[in-house]
């Protein structure tokens, strides 16, 4: 009888550290900052709602200013994925591009477009996810900010108002 009691009490006690340690190991997981549209809706909703001034409002609304923005961005993206050792021609994508207030970017959602060169996407994933790390954007807005474009490998376009790189 008393060997029953002492091997309850143990598993009621591993019971309980188990349940009890849960909690936190969920608590100490970083939000994904790189995902494909569609695989996380709920949170792409979020991203939607809280980064709802566009690209362009943040360049005065000029078109010019704002598609310069966005092409520096794709051309140090592109020049990243080269110093990566990572061949991103013929890679086509839908990309929303999600920033901070200081330029940093916070979230890259993206997906390949049926026409973009045949690769594993999830390298992709992996080149943004190291790209968003690094990356800061010499925009500063009062709030945070979004874009909604598409992205074509190599990048064509070159500077209109901006510096070349």
């Amino acid at each position: 009888m008393i060997g029953r009691t002492s091997v309850s009490i143990l598993l009621l006690f591993f019971l309980y550290t188990i349940s009890y340690a849960q909690p936190k190991l969920v608590a100490d997981v970083q939000p994904v900052k790189v995902f494909y549209i569609g695989e996380d809706e709920k949170n792409y909703e979020k991203l939607v709602q809280n980064y709802n001034t566009m690209l362009f409002a943040v360049c005065n609304n000029n078109m010019e200013q704002a598609f310069d923005n966005w092409s520096v961005l794709l051309k140090d993206l592109e020049d990243f994925s080269i110093a990566s050792n990572f061949d991103m021609k013929g890679v086509k994508l839908w990309l929303n591009v999600f920033w901070s207030k200081d330029g940093n970017i916070d979230y890259i959602v993206f997906y390949p477009k049926p026409n973009s060169r045949n690769l594993n996407y999830d390298d992709v994933k992996i080149l943004l996810t190291n790209f968003v790390k690094s990356y800061q954007s010499p925009l500063k807005y009062n709030t945070k900010f979004s874009h909604y474009g598409s992205a074509a490998f190599p990048v064509f376009s070159k500077s209109v108002i901006g510096r070349e790189k």
